[in-house]
């Protein structure tokens, strides 16, 4: 997966109660249609990734973790209720892509998941498709 180049970028919930920031490169987004996913944002989710240590979060007063499933957590604001993070037990966070400000620079590189994707929608934007994730979603190139 293809990592975009970036200096800095800051991001936040709605309301703004949580606020962070990314000093490192950016996975392109990737559309996630799993159940979870669907079920915490109301749709399909756009999430980019960093390394762990490239995001820090300089207001987390209202971040709130829910462990979702055995091997990630979600990061929400307790505010506004904002999706924000997937975190998975490993060395990088998923950022939701809709939360970081304008101009991100980022571009979509595939939908994963889509064996799950809802019947309300298509999947018709000529991306690739991956039933599973996506074995390639990350990695990091600094290696």
């Amino acid at each position: 997966m293809s990592m975009e180049p970036t200096t800095k970028i800051s991001g936040s919930c709605l309301c703004g109660a949580v606020q962070y920031t990314v000093s490192g490169p950016l996975r392109s987004v990737l559309y996630c249609h799993c159940e979870q996913c669907r079920k915490t944002s109301g749709h399909f989710v756009a999430a980019t990734a960093c390394s762990n240590e490239d995001l820090q979060v300089s207001d987390d007063r209202d971040l709130r973790w829910y462990r979702s499933s055995p091997m990630a957590e979600r990061g929400f604001c307790a505010t506004c209720g904002s999706s924000l993070f997937w975190r998975p037990d490993d060395n990088y966070i998923c950022i939701m892509a809709g939360s970081l400000d304008r101009p991100t620079g980022l571009q979509a590189s595939g939908h994963i998941f889509v064996e799950m994707a809802s019947d309300y929608y298509e999947i018709a934007d000529g991306l690739p498709t991956y039933e599973g994730g996506d074995p390639r979603a990350w990695a990091d190139e600094r290696e």
